[in-house]
């Protein structure tokens, strides 16, 4: 299992949020929808105007209780009734548009993310976990959900009423004005001084559920190994205790927040009280009218209000802050392998033609082990090469650099005499085919996963690939065929049948290189000899390079290259280095003899 305690010690090291300017990395995705967001701006402005407008009416209504004039009455109930209408119509609207908006936004950012993610390199991956990209895009995204959708509209319009209402205020009463600002500094202080510790605690909860998630996506992914090897005790022990430091970090989160609004609001209320009293006297002393005094209250209340609202929304937007610099480290990830900014094109048709000029690599987690030491080598278009050796020779790593997922870190790895790092990445990878050791089988259809290879295949098409795979018979066999769930990462499939789904899937791809890495070593005896005829009649007039370890795939193949430590130490037919005897011939005897033996 991965150690968690890593990953957030990265996490800690880099800067944090002082301010909540975090959040105008939003911008961009807000923009395009100027229209929408003006438009629910217009109703937040309106329906502010109109609740600064109701105390007013309740002003006239107190101070007319005594009035002989009852249809005066009526008009200024019916106003204060209209008023109510209106605010209840542009706050519906006002809902539907920012919701609307954040809703908008949100979907454009995860698309962005994964977007983004999606297109990064293996090593990428080597640094940062799945389960903590995952959490980004959904975790985070929901915060910001939250404060788009909701929290910064209710901002605004309670910056709106609290300005509006100081204003209206000091026209009712400039004493009474003069007593409450007072008690504004009493509550700045605290907003800032326990805000600061929130942005922490906040940054500090976030991260901790980002590790929860990727220690249990970890897990569940490799269920059947974790149960096999009776891990699950120690498994839940470890998602228990990132879990707990999450539900640490969100609980001094939430008591620091507690605090503040019970700080701010007994300030607040407090001043509230004071003024009522001395403004009370100033009813009996005739200096001011009960109307006038119940309109300030009202504007007092609306005031304190918008005060400790944005108290609470002050850390909704600190959260939403971290968590958007978090989704902006994602969308401004470095990644070591990039498409030019001015690239070729390839030669149409390619040939195949593979070459590597003094390739010298290491991968980044291993920087201190070279996986190929100055590696030459070329493969002619057409020619079938299998490429054997112990474990960690760079089998495998010959596979990826033609992929190019990774970029070496001298030399030159060239498709038909054109460097593949000059070309974009996605216009040569579509003339490769790959049939990697480990089959990836989607949470799909059989269909489906086969047409992976090629999205415009037909039906028949697929069927004609799973033919020349020996995977026919099987799926046609499953309850709805073709059209039958496999379960995700294929679990309703054998290892041998995972297989040939997979090179079904490269045979539909058509490409004129074919990569074959361990491709039939989950096979038995009888699938092996139907999907070796399918290999060998694909890979006439491509360029395939096998990487294998059984002798009836290494002989047939037109040349052999043998590695050893990342270099290659012998090239040749099977005959030709089994005679020399060195270390094609020991494999030989141990791996391939031994292993006919014992078929």
């Amino acid at each position: 299992m991965a150690d968690a305690t890593p990953t957030l010690a990265k996490n800690e090291e880099r800067e944090k949020s002082k301010k909540l300017g975090s959040l105008a990395a939003l911008w961009p995705f807000i923009l395009p929808y100027r229209s929408l967001m003006l438009a629910a701006l217009l109703a937040l402005t309106a329906t502010a105007c109109v609740s600064l407008i109701l105390p007013m009416a309740v002003r006239r209504v107190v101070d007319n209780f005594n009035t002989a004039d009852g249809a005066l009455l009526d008009l200024y109930f019916a106003a204060a009734l209209g008023i109510a209408g209106l605010l209840a119509i542009g706050t519906a609207l006002r809902y539907a548009l920012v919701t609307r908006l954040g809703e908008r936004v949100v979907a454009d950012i995860r698309k962005a993310v994964f977007g983004r993610v999606i297109g990064l390199s293996p090593s990428f991956f080597e640094r940062v976990m799945t389960g903590e990209v995952l959490s980004r895009i959904t975790t985070d995204t929901t915060l910001i959900l939250s404060v788009i959708g909701s929290s910064i509209s209710i901002a605004l319009r309670n910056v709106l009423i609290f300005f509006g209402g100081m204003v209206l205020m000091l026209i009712t009463s400039a004493k009474l004005t003069g007593m409450v600002l007072l008690i504004v500094p009493a509550v700045v202080v605290p907003i800032l001084f326990l805000g600061r510790k929130m942005r922490k605690l906040s940054r500090e909860n976030q991260d901790w559920i980002a590790v929860s998630s990727g220690n249990a996506s970890e897990a569940l992914l490799s269920v059947q190994t974790v149960q096999a090897f009776t891990h699950e005790a120690i498994s839940r022990n470890a998602f228990g205790d990132v879990t707990e430091k999450s539900f640490d970090a969100a609980r001094r989160r939430i008591w620091t927040r507690a605090q503040m609004t019970a700080i701010v609001i007994f300030l607040v209320f407090t001043g509230i009280v004071g003024v009522l009293w001395i403004g009370a006297t100033d009813v009996r002393n005739g200096s001011m009218s009960p109307g006038e005094l119940v309109q300030f209250v009202i504007y007092s209340v609306m005031v304190a209000g918008s005060v400790a609202a944005l108290s609470e929304i002050f850390g909704e937007l600190q959260r939403a802050a971290g968590a958007t610099e978090r989704l902006v480290e994602l969308l401004q990830a470095e990644d070591t392998v990039n498409d030019p900014e001015t690239p070729l094109s390839l030669a149409e048709p390619v040939r195949g033609e593979i070459t590597f000029e003094d390739v010298q690599f290491t991968y980044p987690s291993r920087p201190d082990v070279a996986a190929l030491d100055g590696v030459n080598l070329r493969i002619v278009p057409g020619e079938t090469v299998a490429v054997v050796g112990p474990s960690g020779a760079g089998k495998t790593t010959i596979i990826q650099l033609i992929q190019r997922f990774y970029d070496p870190d001298s030399g030159s790895i060239c498709l038909d005499g054109t460097r593949i790092d000059a070309v974009n990445r996605e216009e040569f990878r579509k003339h490769i085919a790959l049939v990697p050791q480990d089959p990836v089988i989607f949470a799909a259809s059989a269909r489906e996963n086969i047409r992976f290879g090629r999205p415009d295949a037909t039906d028949a098409e697929i069927e004609n690939a799973a033919k020349a795979a020996a995977a026919h018979e099987f799926i046609a066999a499953l309850p709805n065929g073709y059209d039958s769930y496999l379960g995700e990462r294929g679990v309703m499939l054998s290892g041998g049948q995972k297989q040939r789904i997979a090179i079904a899937r490269a045979i539909l791809r058509d490409a004129p290189v074919l990569l074959l890495d361990e491709a039939t070593s989950a096979l038995d005896a009888e699938s092996e000899r139907a999907v070796q005829r399918a290999v060998d009649e694909l890979s006439e007039g491509r360029t395939t390079i096998i990487v294998a370890h059984r002798l009836a795939t290494v002989k047939k193949a037109d040349r052999i290259i043998v590695m050893e430590q990342g270099r290659i130490v012998a090239s040749g037919a099977h005959d030709t280095l089994v005679s020399e005897d060195g270390l094609y011939a020991r494999l030989a005897r141990l791996q391939f003899t031994d292993g006919m033996a014992a078929e």
